[in-house]
């Protein structure tokens, strides 16, 4: 369970800078101490039990347990550091799922001294906000925008501080907070106020402290979570607060290096990006009117594989970026085994995700079996004027067509294979790499309600988010944060969600777009994604599970219906987005571009979509994508639940970390036990149900992994022998495409030593 929020011990001095620290027990006077500013002092056990009563006040663990670990680790000239780093690891060593409080008490040893170090450092702990802005701001590591509020507002700011938030932390996430997010000399609840008034910096004068305080308390009390750009980003001069991006090459070496300059960009900013790649002419095409002259695809996406690790975010991470390829390109099947370890080097990318982005009359072949043709964007584009890249849906499957029914004369590059052939190694590579991504191209377009403007080419990296892209003109990117549903009720989303889109829509005018076709999209389009996590944690707290889908469409209705309302109501006061008119929204089309009708027949308050609609219409929206449900890996461990929508992949767990394994587990673990399935041992189709219930509510996309165990007797209680199979995997992919799945992110396995072949023939996809 969460701990409860407590206070810290009385705040050393700047020389009594840790609590192990003073006169003592007869011990004490044997064993000297080293401080953190490098004095001695006599060891005393009552200090240490002081600080052990501390971390575990109101946690279901034995306090004495963890000092009598300690003391078989004491010695002469231990320093203080020393004495916390070890009640740390006596902590981690003696949770287990029967005792997974013991995660917190290190999550508060590891808080208590990030406080010690910051008060050697600087000379204060809490209580001086404006000072550490006004150093922040001269040293240029804060945004001078901060400057924005008055002294008096800021000193009044400072007051909301609660530093038994920083308590609240297991140790994982008290780590990957500190390591990752803070600045130097800085505490969690100064980088998170300094983060809201930011956010509020441009809301009017007389109500900017007023949104600044619901702002910073939905952060601090874990209600939202930021995305890491805008967390690690907003507080510094010219940060990029947007998380996900797409652009689009076009078929010459001028748009080719304009994209891959974009991508570096964006890397170095800390953002993922999505690079679609299919209108670039095929292997064997023809170049400057020769034949067989072009390397395809395939060089390209080498440049961009080597330009994510040359860029590597400022020293944090290799870039990340996913090579999308609609799957009538000819390069596809060597796309396919362009990270298979076999074959030439020279045409390897290890190091991108590749995605594949397949229509419905792809789709409709696989499963009827039937011929699909691979064809050179190049050739189709100079001798039928065609340019398939942008088309979709109806448009799509007839100029298809008709472009089959041109092959060998009009069309003579391309090649003809059976669809379930093709289905069947996209599996293979699925399984053994766990991609290509699969982006279902007409799901994602019907969505879309900016038609008007163009066309979706594919997602983006984690393919929860897209929009229109034009390229040269206008490269999608999208600001993200995410409803912390393990801390919330279902009353509170209403309140939650109108702060998450305001935050959001604020961001638009904060960020710095780093070029200048993601500045015109930010512009045009204000795209947004307000995500949630903890959907697993929300389900076991009230005894539920993922069969009770009635449950997960209510809740997703109010998460729904509430963003869309706060977007409509933002634009009463500020506008719509400017490419409103024409929308879907301004048709009266509601979430996914669906007629008020459905929401007639399928919401549990059906008038209020009605009004909904009316309102829209008459007030245009904010933003044109408004809700978009991201993985969230990282920050739900800082968060305290479990990732996005899924499953938790085991009920506890130990991760390995540079510095040792550490535990894992759900935060409601203690009392919910049995009410968390774990995903390593779920009926993937379930998963798929679900996100297909969720996606009913969310307008862009969902960040859908699928696990799978290949081990046997784990799906089959009454069958022990048998295992999954190729037949059970390729029905459940099948399945997320007609559920109306905009995406599958992640295939990920439970390996077994083989995977044996089914009953259609399909080759075994071996690990």
């Amino acid at each position: 369970m969460h701990p409860t929020l407590i206070s810290a011990p009385t705040s050393p001095t700047a020389n009594d800078t840790h609590t192990c620290t003073s006169q003592g027990s007869h011990q004490g006077h044997r064993i000297q101490v080293i401080r953190r500013d490098g004095s001695s002092t006599p060891l005393n056990i009552g200090k240490i039990r002081a600080v052990v009563d501390w971390a575990c006040l109101g946690l279901e663990v034995n306090s004495i347990a963890l000092e009598a670990g300690l003391t078989t680790r004491l010695r002469e000239g231990i320093s203080t550091r020393e004495i916390q780093d070890n009640l740390i690891s006596c902590a981690l060593e003696m949770c287990s799922p029967n005792e997974p409080d013991w995660r917190y008490v290190a999550g508060r040893l590891h808080v208590w001294s990030l406080w010690k170090d910051t008060l050697v450092r600087r000379g204060y702990q809490y209580g001086q906000y404006l000072r550490t802005v006004q150093t922040k701001v001269t040293n240029g590591e804060y945004d001078s925008r901060i400057l924005t509020y008055t002294e008096a507002e800021l000193q009044e700011a400072g007051c909301w501080i609660n530093s038994d938030w920083d308590t609240d932390y297991d140790y994982a996430g008290a780590v990957l907070l500190t390591s990752r997010y803070l600045l130097p000399n800085e505490l969690p609840q100064e980088a998170l106020l300094t983060c809201a008034l930011l956010l509020a910096s441009v809301e009017a004068p007389d109500r900017r402290l007023q949104w600044a305080r619901r702002f910073y308390e939905s952060i601090a009390a874990r209600r939202i979570s930021l995305a890491t750009p805008i967390l690690a980003n907003l507080r510094v001069p010219g940060g990029s607060l947007t998380s996900c991006f797409i652009v689009a090459m076009e078929d010459n070496l001028e748009s080719i290096f304009g994209e891959i300059t974009n991508a570096a960009r964006i890397s170095k900013n800390g953002g993922g990006v999505g690079v679609n790649v299919s209108r670039i002419r095929a292997t064997g095409s023809w170049v400057m009117g020769k034949p067989n002259a072009s390397g395809g695809v395939i060089p390209w996406t080498k440049l961009l594989n080597d330009t994510a690790i040359a860029v590597n975010q400022g020293g944090r991470r290799a870039g990340a970026v996913t090579v999308g390829l609609d799957v009538w390109h000819l390069d596809v099947p060597e796309f396919l085994e362009m990270q298979a370890e076999n074959g030439d080097q020279r045409r390897k990318a290890y190091d991108i995700f590749p995605q594949l982005i397949l229509p419905d009359e792809f789709m409709r072949r696989v499963i009827n079996k039937e011929d699909w043709t691979l064809v050179d964007p190049y050739e189709v584009r100079e001798k039928m004027g065609i340019e398939l890249a942008e088309l979709w849906g109806d448009q799509f499957t007839e100029v298809y067509r008709s472009i089959e029914a041109a092959l060998g004369e009009t069309i003579t590059l391309y090649k003809r294979i059976n669809a379930r052939e093709l289905f069947k190694q996209v599996m293979r590579t699925q399984v053994e790499t766990g991609m290509p991504y699969l982006s279902f191209k007409d799901t994602i377009n019907k969505a879309n309600p900016n038609k008007h403007q163009g066309y979706i080419p594919g997602t983006n990296l984690c393919c929860e988010s897209f929009s229109n892209v034009t390229p040269g003109q206008d490269a999608h990117c999208c600001n993200l944060v995410s409803l912390n549903l393990a801390n919330l009720d279902l009353q509170d989303i209403a309140g939650v969600s109108q702060i998450a889109v305001r935050m959001l829509d604020n961001t638009i005018e904060l960020t710095a777009p780093p070029f200048a076709d993601a500045k015109s999209h930010n512009h045009k389009y204000r795209t947004i994604g307000v995500g949630a996590m903890g959907l697993a944690d929300w389900l076991a707290k009230r005894r539920l599970n993922y069969d009770q889908l009635a449950d997960i469409n209510r809740l997703f209705e109010e998460i729904g219906y509430w963003c869309t309302q706060s977007s409509m109501e933002i634009a009463k006061e500020r506008g719509a987005y400017p490419a409103f008119a024409g929308s879907d929204w301004q048709k009266g089309l509601l979430i996914g571009s669906k007629p008020v009708s459905w929401f007639q027949t399928n919401a549990a308050k059906p008038e209020r979509w009605e009004k909904l609609s009316n309102d829209i219409q008459t007030h245009g929206i904010r933003n044109s994508h408004i809700t978009a449900i991201a993985p969230n890996t990282s920050s739900s461990l800082v968060q305290g639940c479990t990732a996005s929508i899924l499953p938790v992949y085991s009920r506890f767990f130990y991760d390995k970390w540079a510095k040792g394994t550490v535990p894992i587990a759900p935060p409601f673990i203690g009392n919910c036990f049995w009410f968390y399935p774990e995903n390593k041992t779920m009926d993937q189709r379930k998963v798929v149900q679900a996100v297909a219930a969720i996606q009913q509510w969310i307008d862009t996309g969902i960040s859908m992994e699928l696990l799978f165990n290949l081990n046997a007797g784990i799906y089959f209680p009454e069958e022990p022998e048998r295992s999954l199979n190729a037949k059970d995997i390729f029905d459940t992919l099948v399945m997320a495409w007609e559920a109306g799945c905009k995406a599958i992110y992640y295939i990920r396995t439970v390996q077994k030593d083989d995977f044996k072949d089914s009953s259609d023939g399909c080759v075994a996809c071996a690990n």
